[in-house]
């Protein structure tokens, strides 16, 4: 019951929006037979490189795996140093580390919660090996900005693009789908949470004809023959393995969810950037309350829509408010500094943007089936939990 004594609705913060396309794709690779990495792998592969437009995309199992192959093929290793954000999933973090290197932290600009273009250069130091700038929550970071740095640096640009299927910048005036090679690497997820889904998994694209080898062999335990071309050949063949590899493969039956998946991103961005248009027309004469903001360069297939609350109201309050009303809420993006797997890292510069955005931001609901009318209440609550928590505890 809310606390007007009417009936609750139940109104999660995400939801992907599968339906029987992907149930009867699931079915080709299963009366197949072949459900590992194979034929479909091979062809969501093509499709997605023709979606975001580049030569070279490889599958796997998630985008941490695909981060993790990524900061390997730039060169990173034991003792090196990758200048990243604090403000991401800790996954962008983890990745740095398993290579044997240390992150260093940049802070993120207020407004798009992407890192801040202009305290790079403070990070930077004779054993920075690669940048790896996150396009958080959809929202398209500076890429122009932070591949002129790199430049000037001689480092590699690897594009956390987990959230970031669909989002759009701004070229030679024209608009480039992210994932096309801007930066040296982009890196993506199909969470549940992300646009489209796999249930889980993640893509690598790239121009760079010989990374993505690398990410082929790697991704299959460094096997110097894949499976596809030793059940083709009419021939024995003994596979090596010259270098340590990973299992890090994405299945057939994922990828015949994701083909499906990649015809709705269209109509995906467009019904999001809609909801996210319409949130600005209900929440923006709330006093105090910022929401985000989305530059001219840029095109957000938002992802996730995140608020920052007034000063004085405490976020767990208001969450718990909007949560007795049926409503789910995510804090605002974890700090890794914060963790304490990140106890020992030393930060050379303070991050007082990214600590405010972790403790006085929320993410509202936001997904494709999302109604206008799910929308009006989750607006309506919020202002209510707002003026609940500005006059004491939202008990």
């Amino acid at each position: 019951m809310s606390k007007s004594g009417h009936k609750t609705r139940t109104i999660p913060l995400s939801k992907p929006w599968l339906d029987e396309a992907e149930v009867q794709a699931s079915r080709r690779p299963i009366v197949s037979a072949w459900v590992t990495q194979g034929p479909e792998v091979a062809a969501f592969e093509q499709e997605f490189a023709s979606l975001v437009g580049t030569p070279y995309a490889c599958a796997v199992s998630n985008c941490t795996s695909a981060l993790h192959l990524a900061l390997l093929a730039v060169g990173v290793k034991p003792g090196d140093e990758v200048s990243t954000v604090s403000h991401s999933f800790i996954a962008s973090a983890n990745s740095i580390r398993y290579c044997g290197a240390t992150p260093v932290f940049v802070d993120i600009q207020p407004g798009t919660f992407n890192m801040d273009p202009e305290i790079i250069d403070q990070t930077i130091t004779d054993r920075t090996r690669a940048i790896l700038c996150v396009h958080q929550m959809g929202m398209p970071c500076d890429l122009k900005a932070i591949l002129q740095i790199a430049e000037r640096h001689s480092l590699p640009v690897v594009e956390d693009a987990a959230c970031a299927i669909g989002s759009e910048i701004l070229g030679e005036g024209n608009w480039e789908k992210i994932g096309k090679p801007h930066g040296d690497i982009a890196c993506f997820s199909f969470h549940p949470r992300k646009l489209i889904t796999t249930g889980d998994g993640g893509m690598l694209t790239t121009s760079h004809e010989q990374w993505d080898e690398k990410f082929r062999h790697w991704r299959q335990h460094g096997m110097s023959v894949s499976d596809a071309v030793r059940h083709g050949s009419n021939k024995v063949i003994f596979e090596s393995y010259p270098a340590l590899g990973y299992n890090y493969r994405l299945t057939d039956i994922q990828a015949a969810v994701g083909r499906e998946q990649l015809k709705k991103v269209p109509d995906l961005v467009k019904r999001r950037r809609y909801l996210a248009d319409r949130y600005r027309e209900l929440l923006g004469d709330i006093p105090g309350l910022l929401l985000p903001e989305e530059p001219s360069w840029a095109r957000s297939n938002w992802q996730s829509y995140c608020v920052r609350l007034p000063e004085g109201c405490v976020q767990r309050e208001v969450m718990q408010y909007l949560l007795d009303l049926g409503i789910s809420t995510r804090r605002g993006i974890m700090c890794a500094h914060r963790e304490e797997a990140y106890a020992d890292i030393p930060l050379p510069l303070p991050l007082p943007e990214s600590e405010r955005a972790q403790e006085q931001c929320i993410i509202l609901p936001l997904f494709h089936e999302f109604t206008e009318e799910d929308q009006d209440h989750t607006a309506t609550a919020l202002r209510e939990a707002l003026r609940a928590n500005k006059h004491g505890p939202a008990s």
